[in-house]
C-alpha cells in the first residue's frame, strides 16, 4: 500500500457519519480526517471536537472547495447524495457515499456519470461485504464447497421501526431496509435477479400503513442462473437484531448464525437458554464498518477499483423499485419493466 496520506472530508455528522469519523479516527492511520459539515452545526462540532478535526465546515460545498481533501465521505440524507456525488466528482474528489445513491434512476445515472467523466473512485457504503460470516457463505458458494446452489433464505429483522417521519423520506422499507439484503443476494449468489414476487403488509405499527409503507414482507427473487431466494423482513423482532443465512447446493449447505455479546450457554432445572443477540446494526458490524473504510483507502491510494461500485449501487435500486412495484401490483415484476 502507498505510504501517502489521505486527507478526508466528511458530510454527515450523524448516526452513521460518527462511526466512520470513529473508525478513521482511531483504526486507520493512512487516512486523516480534515474537515466535516452536517446542516445541524452543533453536530458537527460536537464531533469535530470530539476527534480533533481541525475544520468545522459551514456547508457541504466547502468541503468541496477545499483543494487539500482528496476524498469525501458523503454520510447526510439520501436526498443529498447524488447531487454530492456530481459535485465531489466535479471537484476530482474520490468517493465514499452511503447507500442509496438516490431513489430515482436517472439521479443514479447523472452522479455514475459525472464519476466515470472525472475518472474518480466511488465506492457504495454496502458494508455487510465485509462482514466476515457472509464472507465465509460467499467463499463456500464461489468455490464450489457446497457444489451449485439451488436455494438462498436471508433472514432479516430490525429490533424496532424506525420513526414514522424517516420511512416517509427513506424512500420505504425496500428502499432503506431491504436494499442491504438485495445487495447481498447478488453478492452472496454471485448472479444477477431476474424476477421479484413479494407479499407483504403492516403487521407492527399501523402509522406505517399511513405513511404508505409496509413493515413485514417475504420477498422472492429468481436468479438467472436458476437459483431461488428469499428475503424475510421485518420492521421488529422482540429479541433483537435477527441476521441470517441459509444456501443449500447440491453438494451440502452453508449458514450463518446471529452474532451474540457473548457465547455463554445458562442452563438450569428449567430451561437453557443464551443472551439476546447484539441489538442493532452498530454493534452487530463494528468489524464491517471498519473494514470497508479500509478498502476505500486503500484502493485510493494504490489506485485499484474500488470492491463496490456505482454499478453495485444501481442494481439494488431496481431491485427495491420493482419489490414494490410487485407488492402494490401483486404479481411477479422482471427487473427490466423498472426504466426510472
Amino acid at each position: 500500500m502507498s505510504t501517502r496520506q489521505l486527507n478526508i472530508g466528511i458530510i454527515g455528522a450523524g448516526r452513521i457519519g460518527r462511526v466512520h469519523v470513529e473508525t478513521l479516527a482511531f483504526r486507520m492511520p493512512q487516512a486523516k480526517i480534515v474537515a466535516i459539515t452536517d446542516i445541524n452545526r452543533a453536530a458537527a462540532v460536537e464531533v469535530a471536537a470530539r476527534y480533533s478535526i481541525p475544520v468545522v465546515a459551514e456547508t457541504s460545498a466547502e468541503i468541496v472547495a477545499d483543494a487539500k481533501i482528496d476524498a469525501v465521505l458523503i454520510c447526510s440524507s439520501t436526498d443529498t447524495h447524488a447531487e454530492l456525488i456530481v459535485q465531489a466528482a466535479g471537484a476530482g474528489q474520490h468517493i465514499f457515499c452511503e447507500k442509496p445513491i438516490a431513489l430515482s434512476l436517472s439521479a443514479i445515472d447523472r452522479a455514475l456519470a459525472a464519476v466515470q467523466k472525472a475518472g474518480v473512485q466511488l465506492q457504495i457504503g454496502f458494508n455487510r461485504r465485509f462482514d466476515a460470516n457472509f464472507a465465509r457463505v460467499r467463499q463456500a458458494v464461489a468455490t464450489g464447497e457446497i457444489g451449485k446452489p439451488h436455494l438462498m433464505h436471508i433472514v432479516s429483522r430490525d429490533p424496532g421501526p424506525p420513526p414514522v417521519s424517516y420511512t416517509k423520506v427513506s424512500g420505504g422499507m425496500f428502499c432503506d431496509m431491504t436494499i442491504h439484503d438485495f445487495d447481498m443476494a447478488r453478492f452472496l449468489i454471485g448472479d444477477e435477479v431476474e424476477e421479484i414476487y413479494v407479499a407483504g403488509g403492516v403487521m407492527v405499527d399501523p402509522a406505517i400503513r399511513e405513511a404508505g409503507d409496509l413493515d413485514t414482507a417475504l420477498i422472492v427473487l429468481r436468479f438467472r442462473n436458476g437459483v431461488i431466494g428469499t428475503i424475510d423482513n421485518s420492521r421488529k423482532a422482540v429479541y433483537g437484531y435477527d441476521q441470517r443465512v441459509e444456501i443449500l447446493g447440491s453438494e451440502g449447505k452453508v449458514e450463518t448464525q446471529n452474532r451474540y455479546p457473548n457465547q455463554a450457554t445458562v442452563s438450569n432445572g428449567k430451561t437453557v437458554y443464551t443472551d439476546l443477540p447484539l441489538n442493532f446494526f452498530m454493534d452487530r458490524y463494528t468489524e464491517s464498518f471498519a473494514a470497508e473504510l479500509q478498502s476505500f483507502v486503500g484502493a485510493v491510494l494504490d489506485g485499484r477499483p474500488t470492491e463496490i461500485t456505482g454499478i453495485d449501487g444501481r442494481i439494488p435500486v431496481v431491485m427495491a423499485k420493482a419489490a414494490r412495484k410487485s407488492y402494490e401490483e401483486h404479481r411477479p415484476v422482471k427487473l427490466t419493466e423498472i426504466t426510472e
